[in-house]
């Protein structure tokens, strides 16, 4: 017997759109001798130190719960590196909180911050969470136009343009997500200077600041009045090759990191502690395997922007990530006809810009975290399917 379950769904729920990255790779799933550059994953495996301070761990038994704000040791670790690596610090006792991967910290923020109708300024386009995160914890969202005449920086002006009142938090990506955009120093200091003077919260997730391959990162948190009214997210996903893994954390004043933690414990109580210790040996001796895998991915960088611009589908360099954003206007088609007819015409994946928001539209995001002789590939076969739509 058949029954409508859809009226017990919260109404919330059912306008939350799908996420347009997963819908795409069903599709991808179901077929064979697919090259992917669309999951925004390293093709490398975490670190063998890494991996084997896990196995060390599960043979000392260390399988219990920790503290709801992890692990005391990793705690002092991460405050040591954001310290030594953004110049920012925190107590790790009460301003750092262990959380499962960035998304979860990312969701705790809003669901600690926002009050139904509260709103919260976000770049667009973004990494395809943030939206919903936002509509899940009751807010309204409220996009910031980023383009591709300017690389997609974030500009001052066009968060000024899109403040109204009532928006409470800032969200930005920095290095972003899935553009590779950056912000100048002087314009994340002025975005910072409207902040305090809206008195505006800010949530900055830096997930990729260590792939940056041109010029320094740098967080907004450093700027005069910030570090007070800023969430400064990172993980150990992107840099460290660790996405399986689900770690990441929170820096914050206390109270704010107090007020994550009331969620935190009643939804997930605590990241694995297997993971945590893995995340140990990866802040105390990581840093010479992240850096040979940066020098990988520049590489691929170099090689799939200079091939997309010959091929005719215009593309900033991004100085950082490891994503494209070529923009497939002079094709004619739409992103999600493009990236449709791609996959299937020539067994390549890429996901359509307009996953990543309404400002997404007339590009794809290309990951070049994967092996060079199958970008090479990848390329000639985009190669192959443009001339044919010409």
């Amino acid at each position: 017997m058949s029954q409508d379950h859809s009226r017990y769904i919260a109404r919330h729920v059912i306008g939350l759109p799908r996420s347009g990255i997963r819908d795409f790779f069903e599709l991808v799933a179901a077929m064979k001798d697919v090259i992917s550059l669309g999951i925004g994953e390293p093709d490398f495996a975490t670190p063998w130190h890494i991996r084997e301070a896990a196995i060390y761990s599960l043979e000392k038994g260390r399988t219990h719960y920790t503290s709801n704000l992890g692990l005391p040791e990793l705690r002092r670790e991460i405050s040591r590196y954001v310290e030594s690596y953004f110049s920012l610090e925190y107590d790790s006792k009460s301003e750092v909180l262990v959380a499962v991967g960035v998304s979860e910290a990312m969701d705790l923020a809003l669901r600690a911050l926002l009050n139904p109708g509260d709103k919260v300024l976000y770049q667009d386009p973004c990494f395809v969470s943030y939206h919903p995160t936002v509509m899940l914890a009751h807010g309204v969202g409220v996009p910031i136009k980023t383009e591709a005449s300017s690389a997609f920086t974030l500009k001052a002006e066009e968060v000024k343009k899109s403040w109204e009142p009532g928006c409470k938090v800032l969200i930005i990506n920095l290095p972003c997500n899935p553009t590779g955009g950056v912000a100048e120093k002087s314009e994340l200091e002025e975005i910072a200077r409207f902040c305090v003077e809206k008195d505006m919260l800010v949530i900055s997730d830096e997930i990729y600041a260590e792939l940056t391959y041109e010029g320094e990162h740098t967080s907004i948190a450093v700027f005069p009045g910030m570090q007070e009214r800023t969430i400064f997210l990172h993980g150990f996903s992107k840099a460290w090759a660790m996405t399986g893994w689900r770690l990441g954390y929170a820096c914050a004043p206390a109270a704010l990191t107090e007020a994550m933690m009331k969620v935190h414990q009643y939804s997930m109580m605590c990241a694995s502690i297997i993971a945590q210790d893995a995340g140990i040996e990866a802040l105390r001796h990581g840093e010479g395997p992240v850096q040979k895998m940066k020098q990988a991915y520049q590489r691929r960088r170099d090689l799939v922007i200079r091939r997309f611009n010959e091929i005719g589908l215009a593309c900033h360099i991004p100085q950082a990530t490891f994503y494209a954003f070529p923009s497939i206007s002079s094709t004619g088609l739409s992103s999600v006809d493009f990236s449709k007819r791609l996959l299937k015409e020539e067994k390549v994946a890429m996901v359509p810009g307009t996953a990543f928001g309404e400002y997404g539209a007339g590009f794809v995001r290309c990951s070049f975290a994967t092996g060079y002789d199958d970008l090479v590939e990848a390329c000639n076969r985009i190669e192959r399917f443009v001339k044919k739509l010409s």
